[in-house]
């Protein structure tokens, strides 16, 4: 499974120095320390000053402060140590407070980033949170076409030459969303969450068979393009050939594929002259929606058959 990247401490500070008003104002050689992990544990890796949570950004707010400024000089020696123990990334002081004058000594000397910031604790630890879910997000480039259909996110895959961007051109047509066309990358930002967008490069073109590389934005309109969408359908497009040499026409099971550890609802629509596969994937898509409330068609129909066949 592809695994977030780390992190760096100078990547944090340059990308939130900014929103947060940051200012850097001792050991500055850490800022090679890294924030590992995944975007399920971000709410560990930053947050109020803490004993337990080893590698967390320590965040000192007012109550913090106040608390460190009680201790005796043995106990905030003692404390101190523990929470160098633990490897913090770097330590917060926020509201504006003044930095306890040991702290800063013992980030000088471990080299460990010390900032500050204006910014409640509170704020700037739900900032950094949704900031390090991002940036620690497993990610995975698919190939396929990414749309918007009916508030569902769609990924087409199928061999070359199946006719995806044919099928995306003709969905657009019908009023529904292009996300990302040939490559998307998806990214689990959080845990039952998968959320695709379009390359920069790529950013609202098709590529259509004949036709070249279209501006979708330009030739349809604001409204025909979509700038992330959350992965809930996979519809895979097959030769006829191919499905009935590989799948079941009704598998007693609802289909899934796992992308970044997730089991995502797969449908398979065979393809072959005069089948109108906007239709079918629309129908596919609303199905989905329908499973999604909790309304299993299939099941239905084999509960229906099964009472059929014992004469109920």
């Amino acid at each position: 499974m592809p695994l977030s990247t780390p992190l760096s401490i100078q990547q944090l500070y340059d990308e939130n120095r900014e929103a947060l008003e940051l200012g850097w104002f001792a050991g500055f050689p850490g800022g090679e320390r890294l924030i590992s992990g995944d975007a399920t544990s971000a709410a560990d890796q930053v947050g109020h000053l803490n004993l337990i949570h080893p590698n967390r950004i320590q965040v000192f707010g007012h109550q913090e402060i106040l608390y460190y400024r009680r201790l005796s000089q043995q106990s905030r020696v003692h404390q101190t140590g523990e929470l160098v123990a633990a490897e913090p990334p770097a330590f917060i002081i926020a509201q504006g407070l003044e930095t306890p004058p040991y702290i800063l000594e013992v980030c000088d000397e471990k080299n460990i980033p010390l900032f500050s910031t204006p910014l409640p604790a509170a704020q700037v630890i739900d900032y950094l949170r949704v900031y390090l879910s991002k940036k620690l997000a497993q990610r995975i480039t698919m190939h396929g076409v990414f749309m918007d259909v009916l508030g569902v996110g769609v990924l087409i895959t199928g061999e070359s030459g199946l006719g995806k961007s044919e099928l995306g051109l003709e969905l657009i047509s019908r009023n529904h969303g292009l996300v990302a066309d040939d490559a998307v990358e998806f990214a689990r930002i959080a845990p039952n969450m998968i959320e695709g967008r379009c390359p920069p490069l790529l950013q609202n073109m098709l590529e259509v068979r004949g036709l070249g590389l279209l501006d979708i934005r330009t030739i349809f309109g604001e409204t025909a393009v979509r700038r992330k969408m959350r992965l809930k359908l996979i519809v895979h497009l097959v030769r006829r050939s191919t499905l009935e040499e590989n799948y079941e026409r009704l598998p007693l099971h609802s289909q899934t594929e796992e992308v970044l550890g997730l089991p995502i609802r797969k449908v398979i629509i065979p393809v072959e002259a005069g089948r109108n596969l906007a239709v079918l994937l629309e129908a596919a898509v609303r199905n989905t929606i329908l499973q999604l409330r909790g309304i299993d068609t299939l099941g239905e129909f084999m509960e229906r058959q099964q009472k059929a066949m014992s004469g109920d």
